[in-house]
């Protein structure tokens, strides 16, 4: 048999292609903690795996430290991450992106990663006072908000950047708002 250069993933175990995910969301998740200029075409190759994880976990940490209505809670979460970033796709594809909807959406799933590190920080450590979570929640905020301007930045033209992030500046804010006030 020849080996190619996408093989045939039908043939392999389970466990393998789990551990060949797994390892491709850890690569990701690095250019995300790690932005560089280089890495635009990183996420390029797109899955909803790990944004679908990380999700979960944010909405599962926000629910569990709910005072009440747990269930309303994770929803929140849950709706207000993926049809926000429906729409800052939408968004994105109306100023003339160059990106497709699925690719935008992985990358804005995965730049959530940080605002989850803060979730799980804060709820580690519950107790804290807002002028604690403000500069935990504020700098999640800002790397994620940077981490997306290095992918998404340069799939939209020089003259509609602005229009293209300032909604992605707010759907990380309306994450980062349901962080900081739980």
């Amino acid at each position: 048999m020849i080996e190619s250069e996408n093989p045939n993933t039908l043939d392999e175990p389970v466990i393998q292609t789990i551990l060949r995910d797994l390892k491709m969301i850890g690569f990701k998740l690095y250019h995300v903690i790690l932005p560089r200029g280089n890495a635009a075409n990183v996420l390029r190759d797109w899955d909803l795996w790990g944004p679908l994880i990380l999700c979960l976990v944010m909405a599962i940490f926000l629910s569990i430290s709910a005072e009440e209505q747990k269930a309303l809670e994770f929803t929140i979460v849950f709706v207000v991450v993926w049809c926000g970033a429906a729409i800052v796709t939408v968004n994105g594809q109306l100023l003339c992106g160059n990106i497709s909807f699925f690719q935008s959406v992985c990358i804005l799933g995965y730049c959530i990663f940080p605002l989850t590190i803060a979730t799980i920080i804060i709820w580690i450590i519950q107790n804290f006072t807002m002028i604690v979570k403000l500069p935990i929640v504020g700098g999640a905020w800002f790397w994620s908000s940077f981490a997306s301007y290095g992918f998404l930045g340069s799939s939209v033209p020089e003259s509609r950047r602005l229009l293209a992030v300032y909604p992605v500046l707010l759907f990380y804010l309306v994450i980062a708002w349901l962080v900081v006030v739980q």
